[in-house]
């Protein structure tokens, strides 16, 4: 019987390569700087491709599934390939399998990904998922992260909570945050203090006020480029006030 993982791990690169633009992969892998070449298949095709190769191949079980998202990610010769992982991983047809047990792989992506593009995705989409829906267990992960040598875990710590809204674990964003500030292990780091600022302005479209405390309560802990993104919701939400006063004056 024929590898149901085997397969579609090379249906899914002969159909990106067949996709891919040779003459946009040296700038797409230069803008990304990244090692790993493109094929040159953009972001909207490229999500169309996947969505359809997976619809037409469902795979038999979790073992199988797993398999897959490895495969491709482990053994990729060009970043399309990684994005075609994340998609499979995240796919909605493989939901039942969000769940703690998958956080490991989550930690290998992250670890081995280490980069931006790669991180982001399972930060706020795969261990955001998993932590919606199992906070428990999920929180005590990600507590070993906060502090973990390794920037990018740090950082997906940090933006694991991007899309809870009112849902926020202020605990756990707080700790995140303090772990990672000016003075710990990575706080100086362009990607940690990015994070750092991009979640206390998420935060602050749902709940200015503790956004504005904390920003207000860790002085100059916080980098400048921490703070002015903590500060951009809440200088908007200002000025779309200012300019609906003035509308009504």
């Amino acid at each position: 019987m024929p590898d149901p993982s085997r397969g579609l791990v090379r249906l899914v690169r002969r159909r990106i390569a067949d996709a891919g633009d040779p003459t946009k992969a040296p700038r797409m892998q230069s803008y990304m700087k990244s090692e790993m070449p493109y094929r040159g298949v953009s972001a909207t095709p490229l999500s169309r491709l996947l969505r359809s190769t997976y619809a037409e191949h469902p795979l038999p079980d979790r073992p199988t599934w797993d398999a897959v998202v490895r495969e491709l990610w482990d053994e990729a010769s060009y970043r399309e390939e990684r994005y075609a992982a994340l998609a499979l991983a995240a796919h909605p047809s493989y939901r039942p399998y969000q769940d703690p047990d998958l956080l490991p792989l989550h930690q290998h992506l992250v670890v081995s990904g280490a980069w931006w593009d790669l991180v982001d995705p399972v930060a706020t989409r795969h261990v955001g998922g998993v932590l919606a829906s199992y906070p428990g267990d999920t929180t005590r992960v990600l507590r070993r992260w906060l502090d973990a040598d390794d920037l990018w875990l740090r950082r997906t710590g940090i933006l694991s909570q991007l899309h809870r809204r009112e849902a926020t674990d202020l605990d756990l964003l707080r700790d995140a945050i303090e772990a990672n500030l000016e003075g710990s292990a990575y706080g100086s780091e362009f990607f940690v203090r990015k994070a750092v600022g991009w979640a206390l302005r998420q935060h602050a479209r749902t709940d200015p006020a503790w956004v504005r405390a904390f920003v207000a309560e860790h002085g100059t802990r916080l980098s400048g480029l921490s703070r002015r993104e903590a500060l951009k919701a809440l200088v908007r939400t200002c000025e779309r006030r200012e300019r609906h006063l003035w509308s009504e004056s």
